[in-house]
């Protein structure tokens, strides 16, 4: 219950805060123009809490159903305006006017995530270098001749700095489906060159990480079993195992790794264990139960023991990526530009059928990528929800009605006229962009339904 009210709470501050910046560029640049804004809402349906503020006497709301939200303004065409108020009509103003006061919500969306971007790389983030682990047995990376340890420099001629970069890359470079070119650096300091097919990587949403489907593993060094933190009240508590103990067998099976270990609980399930170890030179056992969790659609095993990993340098496997003030600026402009691009690709080939629709997610989803990335810290937190607020200025300039793309579909066409499309054919169009837009939400909470149960 503690875990679904936390990622509720995530979730709640990334939707408000995201849905705020949004209706703020488009309430700011109104008024800029001279536009009379009546309401601004969080939500939709009946206020559940609303305040009348400013000489306008604007009112500021709060909707029944928090998925989004809207600036109303005054209208000619949506009720009767005094004639001393008709200059302060959006319908009055000039179609560059209203193209800008449409535009800004999907931009001031762009530019949340420059700020946060240049904010975290000024800051200076923690994250993982791109050191390989082991490839999966007989995948694309095996093929290849990745090795254990060795540390990725460059692909297809990119630098490469952390783990993230070196998904970013792939991820983009994925959808050429041909091969790809690794230089690697090994624990000998020797330079090698690794390609990779692409092929392998399916389009389906469920298919689990690309990484993972290329064989890509993280590094992972052969720590010794022992245990270093037990979490309380876990099934490795209450059967009574404590930090220091050295894991030497399960199930008469001899452990020589922390791994070993791993691989026994994760396949085992609710499957009760019996684990021998040392303690201040006596050898014991007792039995271990692993709860049941689900991670990524699989069933695995869990006890609550962590490795005692003191003894390996985190500078190893970690780096600090950190910028000075215009360099930081310059990589969180990039940084939008890129996901901005690679989310409009996104969905030109959802379009296309080269990528499944099953990759759209719905709110239940990312409520749990926002939890997650929370536990995860404050600098991961903030980076989702960078990620999550260009994918709303995307999704907010597609060229349907209803949208604000929609609308800036409407603009242009009245350019081209000379004259604004008649209330006909934008009726015709508003019912066309609700059934669409009704389409995607059920394709993502049916999404969202087949991640929760699995098959």
């Amino acid at each position: 219950m503690n875990d679904f009210l936390y990622y509720l709470a995530a979730f709640g501050v990334l939707l408000g805060l995201l849905i705020v910046v949004h209706e703020l560029g488009h309430y700011v640049v109104a008024r800029l123009a001279g536009v009379k804004v009546l309401r601004f809402s969080v939500g939709f349906g009946r206020p559940v809490l609303i305040r009348q503020i400013g000489r306008d006497r604007t009112e500021w709301s709060i909707g029944l159903f928090p998925l989004g939200g809207y600036v109303k303004m005054l209208d000619e065409s949506e009720g009767d305006v005094a004639p001393e108020e008709s200059h302060r009509a959006f319908n009055r103003q000039s179609v560059w006017k209203r193209i800008a006061i449409v535009v800004a919500g999907p931009v001031a969306n762009l530019l949340l995530a420059v700020f946060v971007y240049w904010g975290l790389f000024m800051h200076g983030m923690e994250e993982l270098r791109p050191v390989l682990g082991a490839p999966i047995a007989a995948s694309p990376a095996a093929v290849a001749g990745i090795e254990n340890g060795e540390r990725v420099l460059k692909i297809a001629g990119e630098e490469v700095v952390t783990w993230s970069d070196m998904r970013w890359i792939l991820l983009r470079k994925m959808a050429g489906r041909g091969a790809i070119d690794l230089e690697v650096i090994n624990l000998h300091n020797e330079i090698n060159f690794r390609r990779i097919d692409l092929a392998a990587t399916t389009n389906e949403g469920e298919s689990g990480d690309p990484l993972e489907q290329l064989g890509l593993t993280f590094f992972r060094p052969d720590y010794p079993p022992e245990i270093g933190k037990i979490s309380p009240g876990s099934p490795a508590e209450i059967a009574g195992l404590a930090s220091g103990d050295r894991i030497t067998g399960i199930n008469g099976k001899q452990i020589s790794t922390w791994a070993d270990v791993v691989s026994m609980v994760r396949a085992s399930p609710s499957i009760r264990l019996t684990v021998y170890f040392m303690r201040a030179g006596e050898t014991m056992s007792v039995q271990v139960t692993p709860l049941e969790v689900e991670r990524q659609g699989v069933r695995i095993g869990q006890i609550g023991a962590a490795v005692n990993d003191a003894a390996f340098p985190r500078q190893e496997l970690l780096i600090t990526v950190q910028y000075e003030f215009l360099p930081a600026l310059g990589k969180a402009l990039n940084e939008t530009w890129d996901k901005s691009t690679f989310s409009l690709q996104m969905m030109g080939r959802m379009l296309t059928g080269a990528v499944s629709w099953k990759n759209i997610s719905g709110p239940v989803t990312i409520a749990d990528y926002a939890g997650q990335s929370a536990k995860l810290g404050a600098s991961h937190y903030l980076k989702f929800l960078a990620l999550v607020s260009i994918s709303l200025a995307v999704l907010n300039l597609l060229p349907v009605p209803i949208l604000d793309g929609g609308h800036l579909l409407y603009y242009v066409a009245e350019i081209i006229r000379g004259k604004p499309l008649s209330e006909q054919w934008m009726a015709i169009g508003q019912k066309i962009g609700l059934a669409l837009i009704l389409i995607l939400m059920a394709f993502a909470f049916y999404n969202d339904l087949t991640r929760l149960i699995p098959g």
